[in-house]
């Protein structure tokens, strides 16, 4: 029986130690393969490559070319004809053949239409403001996105050095109760209890590694890469822009992108409403024309026509009102939008800063706490090595120390994660590091 029992203590052991080899291995193996990236390579990449940002760049550039297209009818409108044609005609007893050939130039000019196409150039330009903020929101929005799975990756990395190290330390305990439990001072139940602890060290292990290849897929996707490539995030979970003395939120919400888009497209709302009351007034446009016509090529009989003309709406059913209706509807609205956007922008920059306080006061705490399990995990180990402790307190303090290391590093990311919040929530984008 003791036989026995020596073989099949010395099996468990050689599995423990395969398991933790093959840990090891796969570690190693990974490292290599691993692209390091620093949080400003990442900034640097998504800038130019998220198709996020892309798309609201083009957004831009679709703006500036409808003001060039409305602010075309302030110029004069040049064309140019040409047109040969025959006709025939039958007049009973013989046929006639009349050519006639044309050509020449035509060009209008757009003297006066109340200021509308001036509104409508101007609302155009605003457009132009909300598309680049817009641009800028998008950029905001981003940031936060690639900064949130930095952090993500960042925490699986040191989740994954915490389960190894879980591991090491329950494997330990197995050891050590392995031995109590040969020379009959622990019973059973205790080497079972181990052995379960070291099995879920194993899985969480394995579960880490899991996470990991997800979390760096979503670090490349915000970055803006079309494939997953393996990659570190080199970094610490200092928190930088701690804020710690309370801010003027008013001021800082009124830089925000989302806000001045919400400014732009409500003064663009302004002179739409100029462009409405302009359907009011008469429409003036001068023309003037050359042209040679004859019955040969090339024709050779000059004509040319100067003209002004005046138009004026009388009735249309009130369109005009109904459109006038519209435009100042349209403008309240993006009034309200406008106030409502500052209000939520301020309250979201105080629940940020509120929150990112608490977070750097938790993560002090959980310093602290962890601390304490060290030193208690410690001093239980010698207790428990020399039987002053019995098995049940002894695992207990155990718990206690692995369970603190997780809350810690929870913290710490929370921590990153609390300060990209109040970075977004102030509107910033790529650019700021």
């Amino acid at each position: 029986m003791a036989r026995l029992a020596g073989n099949m203590i010395m099996q468990r052991r050689f599995k423990f130690f395969s398991l933790t080899s093959f840990f090891i291995l796969c570690f190693f193996r990974q490292a290599a393969a691993l692209e390091a990236l620093e949080w400003k390579d990442c900034l640097r990449e998504a800038a130019k490559n998220h198709p996020d940002l892309i798309a609201a760049e083009e957004e831009v550039k679709q703006s500036e070319a409808r003001r060039k297209i409305t602010a075309s009818a302030l110029f004069p409108q040049i064309n140019s004809s040409l047109n040969a044609s025959t006709a025939r005609t039958d007049t009973g007893k013989s046929d006639s053949i009349a050519d006639t050939y044309n050509y020449g130039l035509i060009g209008t000019q757009l003297i006066f239409d109340g200021i509308k196409t001036i509104s409508n150039v101007n609302a155009a330009a605003e457009n132009i403001k909300a598309a680049k903020e817009n641009f800028s929101f998008t950029s905001s929005t981003v940031r936060f996105r690639l900064r949130t799975a930095f952090i993500d990756l960042l925490r699986a990395q040191e989740m994954l050095r915490i389960t190894r190290e879980i591991y090491a330390i329950r494997r330990g305990n197995l050891e050590l109760i392995t031995l109590r439990y040969e020379s009959g001072l622990e019973h059973k139940g205790a080497l079972l209890a181990a052995e379960a602890d070291l099995s879920q060290a194993g899985y969480e292990i394995s579960q880490v590694e899991r996470g990991l290849e997800v979390v760096q897929r979503e670090l490349t996707k915000e970055m803006g890469r079309t494939k997953l490539t393996p990659v570190e995030a080199k970094g610490d979970f200092t928190v930088i822009d701690a804020a710690r003395d309370k801010p003027d939120f008013e001021a800082l919400a009124k830089d925000n992108p989302s806000l001045q888009q919400l400014i732009a497209q409500k003064n663009a709302a302004q002179f739409g409403v100029k462009s409405a009351y302009a359907n009011f007034s008469p429409t003036l446009t001068g023309s003037a024309g050359a042209n040679k016509s004859g019955s040969r090529w090339s024709p050779r009989n000059d004509q040319w026509n100067l003209g002004l003309t005046l138009s004026m709406p009388i009735f249309e059913g009130g369109l005009r009102f109904a459109q006038v209706s519209q435009a100042k509807a349209l403008l309240n609205q993006l009034r309200e939008n406008e106030r409502s956007g500052k209000d939520s922008l301020v309250l979201s920059l105080e629940q940020a800063w509120a929150g990112l306080q608490d977070t750097l006061d938790y993560v002090n705490v959980q310093q602290k706490q962890l601390a304490a399990a060290e030193e208690r995990s410690e001093i239980a180990q010698a207790q428990y090595s020399t039987g002053f402790m019995t098995f049940d307190n002894w695992t207990i303090i155990q718990d206690n120390l692995v369970k603190a290391k997780k809350a810690f590093l929870d913290a710490q990311a929370n921590g990153l994660f609390a300060e990209a919040g109040l970075i977004q929530a102030k509107g910033e984008t790529l650019e700021y590091e």
